[in-house]
């Protein structure tokens, strides 16, 4: 009998090589190759009609014809809005997280609001029925409407969802998956890339929406081919710990919607609620203002969120001080501390600097600049900042205060919560006034330390 034939696949790119090397010749990356099992290629066409057009004509974009009702409602709004207004027929959806935060919970629920309305069908390859059931009745969730499929393999998932027909259709999880025309174990980089790719194909010609849950890895990038992420249409990350209460649904990839979008839910006994106000959650509001705490107004999305961030300043007992940041780029923050020290003429070298975002929510955008700095310096001088303040800007490295966008959107928000006093860069100042808001303008840092000289 003749040896089957292997090559080498990377786990990180998907590139294939016939000999294991140390380093991919692709991408670059080391220890990445796996042995996966040779298949001969067949003119069969199965790349075909990837986009669910299998005719090769050239036509006008003016002749292409659209169903209006592209989009339908999931019945969470928060999710609605992370998909970008609603679910796209003929999408994949790829839902990444830890285990236990709730993937599956939300899929659930999901689809049981959704085959009230259109038919549905859920592939589970990781649980068995009965668990699904006991699920489903701690969930409150009757499954009259919900049609239950257990199976791992693509072939017989296609060939029973054109018989069944769904417009919906969930998957759980997308390593369990296997196909016939690999040899490799079911997880293996093959695998999960050419079940996407079925599955993706399948979506496209018959105008199914899929959703698709993936696992993910330690360091918290989805497990599998990184082209995974690629073939799909839009890709959610839940963040932050399975222990919390707040769970954050956020859009890495949207090709329907804005990325970076953020819903945030709530874990119950009864699953996942939506969480109308996220800027409510992530407040304290103190009973007495604290020093090291100052409001600050981020932008997710296509919405305003306002957010606490927290400094502590404390001598250091080590030759090198500490600078740590969590929901925060770490190296923005030295940067912060160096323009501190020149601009500011407050030297922090002596000190460990520790910055948090409240909330487990990650701010990766430079408008936190100014929250930080008069947080820093609220914590070292032990004073505390009024609670009815709320500040945002972008700081520059010769002291400048930078423009954010969506200016006036931030501070109607800031007012609807109650703040009264804000501090913006000077491009940032509003056209119009804002009822119950007072709003001081500065051009650079060293005016903004004028301003709070007597508080701070």
């Amino acid at each position: 009998m003749a040896k089957a034939k292997t090559l080498y696949s990377c786990s990180t790119c998907g590139a294939q090589a016939p000999q294991w090397a140390g380093q991919c010749t692709d991408c670059g990356a080391w220890n990445t190759l796996v042995e996966v099992a040779a298949v001969a290629t067949v003119p069969s066409g199965r790349f075909s009609g990837y986009t669910g057009d299998r005719t090769s004509a050239v036509i006008h974009l003016s002749a292409v014809e659209t169903d209006r009702q592209l989009r339908t409602t999931v019945g969470f709004t928060e999710l609605d809005r992370v998909l970008g207004g609603g679910l796209v027929s003929g999408s994949v959806v790829l839902i990444g997280g830890d285990p236990g935060i709730g993937k599956s919970t939300l899929l659930l629920q999901v689809l049981s609001s959704l085959s009230t309305r259109l038919p549905s069908l859920y592939v589970t390859g990781e649980e068995s029925p009965q668990q699904i059931s006991l699920r489903a009745e701690r969930l409150g969730i009757t499954g009259n409407d919900v049609r239950l499929f257990a199976e791992t393999c693509v072939e017989r998932i296609i060939e029973t969802a054109r018989v069944e027909n769904p417009r919906v259709m969930v998957l759980d999880s997308i390593q369990t998956l296997y196909t016939a025309s690999l040899q490799s174990a079911p997880g293996s980089v093959a695998q999960v890339r050419e079940s996407a790719a079925q599955l993706v194909r399948f979506a496209k010609q018959t105008g199914t929406a899929i959703f698709l849950v993936g696992h993910v890895t330690k360091e918290g990038t989805l497990a599998g081919p990184r082209v995974l992420e690629h073939m799909v249409d839009t890709v959610l990350y839940f963040e932050g710990d399975a222990g919390d209460r707040y769970r954050i649904l956020r859009a890495i990839k949207n090709r329907f919607g804005a990325v970076n979008e953020l819903g945030v839910f709530a874990m119950t006994q009864q699953g996942l609620k939506e969480v109308r106000n996220p800027s409510a959650i992530f407040l304290s509001r103190h009973e007495t203002t604290v020093p090291g705490s100052v409001i600050m107004v981020t932008w997710e999305g296509t919405r305003p969120l306002l957010v606490e961030v927290q400094a502590l300043v404390d001598p250091s007992q080590l030759g090198n001080p500490r600078r740590v940041t969590l929901g925060l780029e770490q190296n923005r923050l030295s940067m912060l501390l160096a323009v501190l020290h020149r601009h500011g003429g407050l030297m922090m070298g002596d000190q460990d600097v520790f910055v948090n975002v409240v909330g487990g929510v990650r701010v990766t955008e430079t408008a936190v600049d100014l929250a930080v700095l008069l947080a820093i310096m609220s914590s070292f001088r032990n004073r505390c900042l009024p609670a009815d303040l709320i500040v945002f800007g972008e700081v520059g490295l010769s002291g400048e205060l930078r423009p954010v966008p969506n200016g006036q959107e931030r501070l109607s928000e800031a007012a609807k919560h109650g703040f009264h006093r804000a501090v913006v860069p000077a491009a940032n100042r509003p056209k119009h006034d804002i009822d119950g808001l007072q709003v001081t303008a500065a051009e650079r840092l060293s005016q903004v330390l004028d301003v709070f000289s007597e508080e701070l």
